[in-house]
């Protein structure tokens, strides 16, 4: 896997932590978490601006997309307690499917 590749795979996990950042900071009405929200979306955006001088934008933009998805679905089930359906599992499945084939073909 080459630089670019790995900017985007860190650039997703950090658009999760934003994401579980955001619920956390109840509107940006809690300090900590609201710094916490703002720095990890900076480092996430920076480093998918970094992924897409060499990478196809429309390649780069939905791995980046898919990681934030399924990663924030499944930290909202395993840590916040949202619902575990067959029918959303499948989707996260679809969704990690069309990544691998984005990683694939790109």
């Amino acid at each position: 896997m080459n630089a670019s590749w790995i900017a985007l795979l860190i650039a997703g996990l950090l658009e999760v932590a934003w994401a579980l950042g955001l619920k956390a900071s109840d509107g940006f009405t809690r300090l900590w978490p609201s710094l916490f929200t703002l720095i990890t979306m900076a480092g996430s955006f920076l480093l998918l601006a970094y992924a897409l001088r060499t990478l196809p934008v429309g390649t780069g933009y939905a791995v980046w997309v898919g990681i934030g998805a399924c990663g924030t679905a499944l930290l909202g089930m395993v840590l916040l307690g949202e619902p575990v359906t067959p029918l959303r599992l499948g989707s996260l499945v679809a969704i990690a499917a069309g990544i691998i084939g984005l990683k694939l073909a790109g």
